[in-house]
């Protein structure tokens, strides 16, 4: 007994110590670099947002893009496809890249980093536990179903796409992981594949269930961040602004129009609609730089802060940030250069 306890206790640290590793990694070599630039906003200080967050905003995107990877493999292939390890990789070294962005914000809020690093932690648990299993026991249920897919398969292929959807507007904890598992149940016939996906998919939903509802308690009493956010912009009458659904129009001013405008996944819409309408952006929440991620068939985009490839696309993210008084411009012209919007990251 001795004995399991101190190996037990030697592979915990080796966990928690592999756990931080990549933290150190980016406290001590991924150090901000360059001066901030003073900038004196429009709006006023009861809109404004800490402007180093739309650098903060990408590591739990790459999470709900990491998802979504993995529902497109999974859609025509199977759960040992996926490469988790560089998914891991991926959201460190980009956060790396983001630190050393930093600098002229101020480098990254100390209450919003420890944020950044825990989720990366847990991310980075789930998706070793996830490996370990699929590509031992996952892969022998694979060899034993054969090149048939089983109905389970299909199923947990939709299950995922559906939740990659999800994350994009909603916090992963208000997703109903029970309902899932009892769609697996349900759904399941009698083949090996079906049983070995049930208990196994049945296992992670619970465990997420559970870990949801600690979540969910846990942030019960904590105000919730806003869901909305001003801005100043011109080109755009405000009439023609105030059709745009979820947008107010708040006032006019020599700058430009201010208006109020969903946060998130519906202000990347938004904005590009805005964009090739004519509208020019002059500042949002209180700033003047932002970051947006595209994707293109090139591995490396001039300017791009970063570049990681898409799992199951073919393709590649590239992050930019830039002025807000480049936004418009650069969304506009983004067909004639082969680059796709993915997503604008407010703050």
């Amino acid at each position: 007994m001795r004995s399991l306890l101190k190996w037990l206790g030697i592979s915990a640290l080796l966990l928690v110590g592999g756990l931080l590793t990549p933290i150190g990694y980016v406290e001590l070599a991924c150090r901000p670099s360059g001066q901030a630039v003073a900038y004196e906003p429009i709006l006023p200080p009861e809109h404004h947002r800490p402007e180093g967050r739309t650098l903060l905003t990408y590591p739990e995107w790459h999470i709900v893009h990491a998802y979504d990877d993995y529902a497109r493999v999974i859609r025509d292939g199977d759960p040992h496809d996926y490469r988790y390890l560089s998914s891991i990789a991926g959201f460190w070294t980009s956060l790396c890249s983001l630190s050393q962005a930093s600098g002229p914000y101020g480098g990254f809020p100390a209450e919003f980093k420890s944020t950044v690093y825990t989720i990366g932690a847990s991310f980075t648990l789930e998706l070793l536990a996830k490996a370990l299993y699929e590509e031992t026991f996952g892969r022998v249920a694979t060899w034993v179903r054969g090149d048939t897919r089983a109905p389970l398969d299909d199923l947990s292929a939709q299950q995922a796409k559906d939740y990659s959807r999800f994350l994009q507007q909603v916090p992963w904890y208000r997703w109903d992981f029970g309902r899932d598992a009892a769609a697996l149940a349900d759904a399941a016939t009698g083949s090996f594949r079906d049983r070995e996906r049930r208990v196994a998919l049945g296992l992670e939903y619970g465990a997420k269930a559970r870990y949801a509802k600690l979540i969910a308690a846990a942030v019960a009493n904590v105000p919730p961040d806003a869901l909305r956010l001003r801005m100043i912009l011109r080109g755009l009458s405000a009439e023609a602004l105030g059709a745009y659904e979820g947008v107010e129009v708040i006032a006019v001013h020599d700058e430009g129009t201010e208006i109020e405008t969903p946060r998130y996944r519906a202000l990347t819409g938004l904005l590009s609609e805005m964009a090739r309408a004519g509208g020019d952006f002059v500042e949002i929440a209180g700033n003047d730089d932002i970051l947006f991620t595209v994707t293109s068939d090139r591995s490396e985009l001039e300017g791009a802060i970063y570049s990681f490839a898409r799992q199951g696309y073919g393709d590649t993210r590239h992050l930019i940030l830039l002025p807000v008084a480049e936004l418009s411009e650069h969304l506009r012209r983004l067909d004639t250069q082969g680059l796709r919007l993915e997503h604008i990251h407010d703050y």
